[in-house]
């Protein structure tokens, strides 16, 4: 995490959610805001069909790559929101599981939902996401 960002627990809420209730940003910092990242390969083609957890793992790598383009990381995460197109919850929490093992100990906010349908053909997974970077001078 980096000192842009404080994640913090509540100890007045439940310590069961695997995450931190509240993010705060300071004042220096740049937001930024990705699009949904969508488990996509170079060629924009739908990777793994079928497979909650492989297109989680493509999600994240490619939600490190545009976080990389604006000078963020992980770590810099303040939110996300995690869409997965299916109606079964343990489809759900293996995702889940995927976006939290990406994340290691930085425990951002974080939704998940489970959702009808999603934009790509055969797409089951999708991570949007908002960082915050410190501004430098």
């Amino acid at each position: 995490m980096t000192d842009a960002v404080s994640l913090l627990h509540v100890p007045a809420l439940t310590d069961t959610a695997p995450y931190a209730y509240l993010a705060a940003v300071a004042p220096s910092a740049r937001l930024v805001f990705t699009a949904g990242a969508c488990p996509l390969d170079a060629e924009g083609r739908t990777v793994a069909p079928g497979d909650h957890a492989a297109q989680a793992r493509q999600v994240m790598a490619n939600l490190e790559a545009a976080l990389a383009a604006a000078g963020a990381s992980l770590t810099d995460v303040v939110k996300t929101t995690v869409y997965v197109a299916s109606a079964h919850r343990p489809d759900l929490l293996t995702v889940w599981q995927v976006v939290r093992d990406a994340f290691g100990d930085h425990d951002p906010p974080s939704t998940l939902l489970g959702v009808a349908v999603l934009g790509y053909p055969e797409q089951l997974v999708e991570v949007e996401a908002v960082a915050a970077v410190p501004t430098v001078g």
